[in-house]
């Protein structure tokens, strides 16, 4: 072979070599294209079947009772306002062994009704009702059995939810809502129903907390050394008092909600201006749909939000027929119109619901009783609620609200803030000042 030859059969072979190369990379590039096509398509299919299972999990039955059992199942219903504690004392002097929940007792509320209305919680209420008379004195002072009752009525509440502990839970934070719901239970909080149950004490509101109160409502129906209620009596405070202010002080700090049901409007605007914390309307109804004190405002409610200047709060409807309609006109599409006008003025995130279950002498048609609350709910996904929106209503807003008082109440310890050591100004029996020893 001649050198031309050889230099002629090594120029070939390096062709094919780069022909090889070059098909080698473009085969290789059209493999990593190929794979790359796949992955995409897979992550594609995925992003669209999460989409679609998205979709479907917000997307609730064109039925509407088939609705409200979809909502129900997924967020149950939080009642802000149930009075079976006081039914108890009133029909069995307190004494649990004479009744039997699981089999149901008159009035509103037992467990096969709790459990057919999808009930996941409640507030479980320890109230001592209060008449505005001399008995109290003009400046609170004389002595009452108001603080010995409400500790009665909290023994009976936790003695019902030990007794049943296959339905109820204790519930004390909103960490124990999901951990009762994981049981299928019912998560039991308990409010106190006015500061007159706490004997003109700040401090017996932190010992309330402690036996387990997440709520005190500032008033019942009559004035206290807090604050002014509403109704017709002459205001005494203009609002909120000193010790009044002092008090929402502690709740925010301890973590008790403050409520603001039976409360005067100026104590509420006050209140909702000094709380470091949300706030809540435990069972209270909208006063442009019926004209009662009991209920809240329009200009009130246009100061709850969470914008500037407004206090995220959630406002849940009363279900007493008082409140809701002339005589013989309530109904649950009167309810429904509380809620929605409610949620035009505050917004749907500031609703919930707060029947005053037990503690009201009649019920709205088609609401008699807790198995109801799936007829409200139908009736609103009929206006065109979402899914999403109902289960705000059922649940959700309480427990944003709740958990924002939790959250206050930990960036005030965490800053070393100090409990308020406040007494009212009437009472005579503590020295003011350092006593020298």
């Amino acid at each position: 072979m001649t050198e031309k030859d050889s230099l002629l059969n090594a120029s070939s072979i390096a062709h094919q070599d780069a022909e090889v190369t070059v098909f080698s990379t473009q085969r290789c590039r059209t493999s990593r294209s190929w794979a790359w096509t796949v992955l995409a398509v897979l992550c594609l299919g995925a992003m669209f079947t999460d989409v679609v299972l998205r979709h479907k999990g917000h997307t609730l039955s064109k039925d509407s009772d088939t609705a409200a059992k979809q909502v129900l199942k997924s967020t149950p219903v939080i009642d802000g306002h149930i009075d079976l504690p006081i039914y108890i004392r009133m029909a069995y002097a307190n004494n649990a062994s004479a009744f039997d929940l699981d089999k149901g007792i008159p009035q509103h509320v037992d467990i096969p009704r709790l459990r057919k209305g999808g009930v996941g919680g409640f507030f479980w209420q320890v109230t001592h009702p209060q008449s505005c008379h001399a008995r109290h004195g003009a400046d609170f002072l004389n002595s009452t059995w108001r603080v010995r009752d409400t500790l009665e009525q909290i023994d009976i509440t936790r003695l019902l939810i030990d007794q049943y502990s296959n339905t109820f839970h204790l519930a004390k934070t909103t960490a124990d809502i999901q951990e009762a719901w994981k049981s299928n239970k019912i998560a039991s909080f308990i409010g106190i129903e006015g500061g007159h149950q706490l004997g003109t004490s700040i401090a017996v509101m932190r010992q309330m907390y402690n036996l387990g109160v997440r709520y005190v409502t500032l008033t019942h129906t009559c004035h206290n050394p807090f604050a002014d209620s509403c109704g017709t009596l002459p205001e005494r405070w203009g609002g909120l008092s000193p010790l009044g202010r002092s008090l929402i002080d502690e709740m925010n700090r301890v973590g008790m909600l403050v409520d603001l049901s039976h409360t005067s409007d100026n104590t509420a605007r006050q209140a909702i201006e000094h709380s470091k914390a949300p706030v809540i309307w435990s069972h209270s109804s909208a006063r442009a749909v019926h004209q009662h004190e009991r209920n809240v405002p329009d200009d009130i409610l246009a100061l709850i939000g969470t914008g500037k200047g407004k206090k995220d709060a959630v406002v849940m409807v009363n279900f007493a027929p008082d409140f809701v309609a002339d005589p013989g006109k309530a109904d649950v599409y009167a309810v429904a119109d509380h809620v929605e006008h409610i949620a035009a003025i505050a917004g749907k995130k500031h609703v919930g619901l707060g029947s005053d279950f037990d503690g009201i002498g009649s019920t709205p048609v088609g609401l008699e009783d807790v198995s109801k609350y799936p007829a409200l709910i139908a009736e609103l996904h009929k206006r065109g609620w979402s899914k999403r929106e109902l289960e705000g209503l059922t649940g959700r807003n309480l427990i944003r609200v709740f958990k924002g008082a939790e959250k206050t109440a930990k960036k005030l310890q965490a800053a070393g803030t100090q409990p308020v050591y406040d007494l009212y100004d009437k009472r005579s029996d503590l020295p003011r000042k350092r006593q020298e020893l």
